[in-house]
């Protein structure tokens, strides 16, 4: 089965990673993809639903290798019946610190050595969660409050529509139920409806929390690179 499929640049990626990187924008009237036109792009991305095996099993005939998947939840919003765990919204002077524990929190995602360099996970998360700071592609970032005055986690949230919202990294030992109420509970003073959060498929500690906190899965994927 050949693969119909567009290249499309990934420029923020590019210049992230320092690696010239596209993603295949599957297209059933585009030309069969050719060995040539792959093998002038250093990294090719391509991402398909787990259900799509015909896909899975053609893209790696022509050099892709799965490298990671997912499963995407979505969990209901409802008034919050208490007040819940104290959240500080994070401001400029919390980007360092955030930073350093995003890249601590966030080691093993797709952009993981091989295909990039030991650091660059991290590296890519700590600017995810400095971009939510400054209320860049997610709108804020929250933090758990601590008795001490301290704080032992973080969420950040970008709302989608006036119905749904999304979490775009959430990080905190021991502090998952709590973060989720801060996050449901952002979503219901806004008067959303549907919240939603992706983890990777290793990570069965975030799926139990995930379907806890009343989520349903509404999609999986493989994520493969050639």
């Amino acid at each position: 089965m050949p693969v119909h499929a567009n290249i499309e640049p990934l420029e923020w990626e590019s210049r992230f990673f320092g690696i010239e990187s596209g993603i295949l924008r599957f297209d059933d009237q585009a030309r069969p993809l050719e060995k040539a036109l792959l093998e002038s792009w250093p990294r090719v991305q391509a991402k398909i639903d787990t259900g799509r095996s015909d896909q899975l099993d053609a893209l790696q005939r022509i050099g892709f290798q799965l490298v990671e998947g997912e499963m995407d939840f979505c969990i209901p919003v409802s008034p919050p019946r208490e007040a819940g765990p104290a959240a500080i919204l994070a401001t400029a002077q919390d980007i360092e610190p955030l930073r350093q524990r995003a890249a601590a929190a966030f080691t093993q995602s797709r952009f993981r050595a091989p295909w990039y360099g030991e650091q660059d996970s991290g590296r890519f998360y700590a600017q995810w969660i400095e971009n939510a700071v400054l209320g860049t592609f997610d709108d804020c970032c929250l933090m758990l409050a601590d008795p001490q005055g301290g704080w032992r986690g973080f969420v950040t949230l970008r709302q989608l529509n006036n119905r749904q919202a999304r979490i775009g990294l959430l990080a905190g030992p021991g502090a998952g139920a709590e973060l989720m109420q801060v996050a449901l509970r952002w979503c219901a003073e806004r008067k959303l409806a549907r919240l939603y959060v992706a983890t990777q498929i290793s990570n069965s500690a975030a799926i139990r929390r995930y379907i806890r906190s009343g989520g349903d899965v509404v999609g999986s994927a493989y994520w493969l690179y050639r």
